[in-house]
């Protein structure tokens, strides 16, 4: 991959943009959320009106000296503090902001609240709700089917489970529904996702999540599937090591979609009865490695993650995030190639992505015409998805 790269760092500041409307918007409306959400003290509340405050107007201050991480992030924040927060780097913003909310409610601190997830009653009201029923009983049919049109289904309700992102959803209305010459599904890589998995093969199978709540239950569905149907021998399940943006799933939120699967009726009973035994045999392995946190692309991954990557057959990368850090969160021209700018990862890699920032690469020209001619915000509305592969 060529050392220079001229596409344009994505930020926030230009008025009107998907990132500004982030900061602007979504990240004030998300305090709000997390402080009616529960009984925090005065502390609390001054310090998330702090930040409230100060992502609106003020300049970036580096952690406490106290803080665990303060010298991880000395080194991360560098170049931005002192910077407004819609002048640096709109990943950057983005993750720094949400380790400022877990200092606010004292995540970190020694005390009562300590360990605390802010945002564990979003997650767990998604498993409650008439639609994440309606989502397990379908699966009575769904696993009646043959195993080639199960696969099929299982990936494509993976897929679009990331349109159940609380986060999207703070900030967005609902999009329109495309038309003819705007497929939601803009890249299709389907085919060679499942020839990297063929039945028998001693494959493992390495699936970074993104989402918790309704987008995890059906990826753990997809990989009950493929440990059934004998399509890998072994999944790791990669994980954020803490809360990190406002959806994504921790070790916590696996353990709670398993039991809201074990505890459904029909075919989703069984298949969280599967994977809380795949667990207990170690042919499904929860890992949260430390990096997942980290608000860089996984181009500057370290060795250790490097070597987990390389070992698996196939890593799946999920969600919007996780694409926004595989491929580098610039403006890049869409026609941009997939494999290119996948190069430096250490062995095959997935990307199921729904369409809710600015990032895309991997299209072709026609798809990008049509969708550009009939479409304003295709790039960021939720309605269009992709599955891209690099062998």
């Amino acid at each position: 991959m060529s050392d220079t790269v001229d596409a344009p760092v994505i930020r926030s500041d230009e008025p009107g943009s998907f990132a500004r409307s982030v900061l602007a918007e979504r990240h004030p409306a998300l305090i709000e959320k997390v402080r009616d959400a529960f009984p925090y003290g005065p502390g609390q509340h001054r310090a998330l009106d702090a930040l409230r405050d100060n992502a609106a107007e003020g300049t970036i201050a580096p952690l406490p000296p106290t803080a665990y991480d303060h010298d991880r992030w000395a080194v991360w924040g560098r170049e931005h503090f002192g910077r407004s927060w819609f002048d640096v780097p709109f990943l950057w913003a983005e993750s720094y902001f949400y380790r400022r909310l877990l200092e606010a409610v004292g995540y970190f601190a020694d005390g009562p609240w300590r360990g605390v997830d802010p945002f564990r009653p979003f997650k767990q009201a998604e498993l409650d709700t008439p639609e994440a029923e309606a989502e397990l009983a379908a699966l009575d049919d769904i696993l009646r089917k043959p195993a080639g049109e199960q696969a099929d289904a299982l990936v494509h309700g993976s897929l679009w489970g990331n349109r159940a992102d609380l986060g999207f959803r703070i900030s967005s209305s609902a999009a329109a529904a495309p038309g003819a010459d705007t497929p939601p599904l803009v890249a299709d890589d389907s085919e060679a996702l499942w020839s990297l998995l063929p039945v028998g093969a001693p494959a493992t199978l390495c699936v970074v999540a993104d989402n918790a709540g309704r987008e995890l239950l059906p990826d753990l569905v997809l990989i009950d599937h493929v440990l059934h149907h004998g399509r890998a021998e072994r999944v790791v399940l990669q994980v954020k090591p803490y809360p990190y943006y406002v959806s994504d799933a921790t070790t916590e939120d696996v353990v709670d979609c398993l039991r809201r699967l074990v505890r459904a009726e029909g075919a989703a009973s069984g298949t969280g009865g599967r994977l809380w035994a795949a667990m207990g045999d170690g042919r499904l392995t929860v890992r949260a490695h430390d990096f997942f946190r980290a608000p860089l692309p996984y181009e500057e991954m370290p060795d250790d993650l490097r070597s987990e990557f390389a070992g698996a057959t196939l890593t799946v990368m999920k969600g919007d995030l996780n694409y926004r850090r595989l491929v580098g969160d610039r403006l890049w021209p869409p026609t941009t190639s997939f494999a290119d700018r996948t190069a430096y990862f250490p062995g095959p890699v997935a990307a199921l992505r729904t369409l809710k920032s600015d990032v895309v690469v991997g299209l072709d020209e026609r798809t990008v015409a049509a969708l550009d001619a009939h479409e304003d915000h295709w790039r960021t509305s939720g309605a269009h998805a992709l599955i891209q592969v690099r062998r």
